[in-house]
């Protein structure tokens, strides 16, 4: 992979080409998306329009919208597109070792790229990434949702089976640090009322998992067909997100082009284990089955009782920002953590843990008395995204009850809830001028210096407390 950085191509014609006129569009966009009622998960793989964004940006932006409680945690985004200028034979990479939009670059995964090429029908071709929309169109929409933390995977499509581009998404699969995003309109140029009927025929094909589209269905039809026999084999569950054509949006009647998006969720049972498998080094969804004995052994440790030595990982040496909360029979003991990674997960579990048990400035500290009724959770956090707030209204019209933790910053005053304190307080209004009065502010408190952000967390609670009842 080059150095050389493969510059906006349609920035300016399929969308704006000033940052921020962009990122305004995008965020309306976004905005007006109909909320998911399950805000827990987000879609394992996507299909998504890749036509100027007054024609399709509305439908693509109804997947995207899906995406929101994966900021943090996607890392790597494989997006596949087909070829529309220059014709290529296989998967083309680009060559190149970031994406440019007018929002910043998107840098490529240097590890993705080598896992796939070993395979023959995988090829570097930079004139076919040079002036392809299909993929970047897509890059402001995943920019503004997943933020600055993933590397990109690109690959336009020519010819090639899909078999062939199964077998390249099975390579680069990898688990919750993962998104595939298929890139493809639908029909072309019928009449309004033609495109209607042929392109619900196309997505009810799509829904069934029948790889067997063509090119007059959806242009996108080989990545969409190798997409449909991965997550097939995955028992991935397919759902319709939004069906239109130019029509609808921007163009007249005589002539429309197709546009859907629809999502892949992971079965409720986990599909398959070892596709969904995470890759070494991130940490994996039962990681509390480690770092809930770590957090009990160190407070063990710092207030003399005994505790059984705890597991070790891999993931453990990476990077991580955490915190720990302590209960006693239901109320709150303690709680320190980290609101930004800057040392490894196993020391910032340890510290942590000690800090709530003996230095929380709200409790005593701990005594070896309280041991056998003591409970531990620990949460893991995504980075802190901002959140540009211009009011008090604002921020509560931009606050998500029961996913966000919230971080306020005003002046030298600053303070953050966890989501899991939606439980108690799942008002905003209420949750707010907590938060506020946790920094020392009033509760009418505001100021245009006020600075808020965003994380999600991936918590563990132990079921029962060691010694408990």
């Amino acid at each position: 992979m080059t150095s050389a950085i493969r510059a906006p191509a349609v920035a300016g014609m399929f969308y704006p080409g000033e940052a921020t006129t962009l990122r305004d569009t995008v965020r309306r966009l976004l905005d007006a998306a109909p909320a998911r009622p399950t805000h827990e998960s987000w879609p394992k793989a996507l299909i998504v329009p890749h036509a100027g964004y007054v024609y399709s940006g509305a439908t693509a932006a109804q997947a995207f919208a899906q995406l929101a409680p994966a900021r943090g945690i996607v890392r790597r985004v494989v997006l596949l597109g087909p070829v529309h200028r220059v014709p290529v034979r296989g998967l083309a990479l680009p060559g190149a070792s970031a994406f440019r939009t007018p929002l910043g670059e998107v840098p490529l995964d240097e590890e993705g790229a080598r896992a796939i090429a070993s395979l023959p029908q995988v090829v570097t071709s930079a004139p076919a990434h040079a002036h392809e929309h299909s993929l970047e169109v897509q890059l402001p929409f995943l920019q503004e949702v997943l933020g600055d933390v993933f590397a990109l995977l690109p690959l336009a499509v020519g010819d090639a089976t899909p078999q062939e581009v199964a077998q390249v998404l099975d390579a680069v699969w990898g688990g919750r640090e993962t998104l595939i995003v298929i890139s493809s309109d639908l029909s072309h140029y019928l009449t309004y009322a033609n495109a209607q009927q042929v392109d619900r025929a196309t997505v009810d094909a799509m829904l069934s998992g029948r790889a067997t589209l063509n090119h007059r269905q959806a242009c996108g039809a080989t990545p969409v067909n190798g997409l449909l026999l991965a997550a097939g084999k995955r028992g991935l569950a397919s759902r319709l997100v939004k069906l239109c054509n130019s029509g609808d949006t921007a163009g007249d009647r005589d002539r429309v082009v197709g546009y859907a998006s629809l999502a892949f969720d992971d079965a409720p049972d986990g599909g398959d284990a070892k596709a969904a498998a995470p890759r070494a080094g991130e940490v994996p969804d039962d990681a509390g089955a480690i770092l809930l004995p770590i957090a009990r052994a160190a407070i063990a440790q710092a207030i003399g009782v005994a505790a059984g030595a705890p597991e070790g990982a891999a993931w453990l040496q990476r990077q991580g920002a955490t915190f720990v909360t302590l209960t006693m029979k239901g109320a709150l003991r303690g709680c320190i953590g980290t609101l930004e990674a800057h040392r490894t997960l196993l020391d910032d579990v340890r510290h942590n843990a000690v800090a709530a048990a003996l230095h929380d400035p709200r409790f005593p500290p701990l005594k070896a008395g309280e041991w056998p009724d003591l409970g531990v959770e620990v949460s893991l956090l995504s980075p802190p995204a901002p959140m540009p707030v211009r009011s008090e209204a604002d921020a509560l019209a931009q606050m998500r009850p029961g996913i966000d933790g919230i971080v306020l910053r005003a002046g030298t005053r600053r303070a953050t809830f966890l989501p899991q304190v939606w439980e108690q307080l799942p008002d905003p209004r209420r949750f707010l001028a907590h938060l506020k009065a946790k920094a020392g502010l009033p509760p009418d408190f505001w100021s245009p210096d006020v600075r808020m952000e965003r994380y999600t967390v991936r918590k563990w609670r132990e079921e029962k407390a060691e010694g408990g009842e």
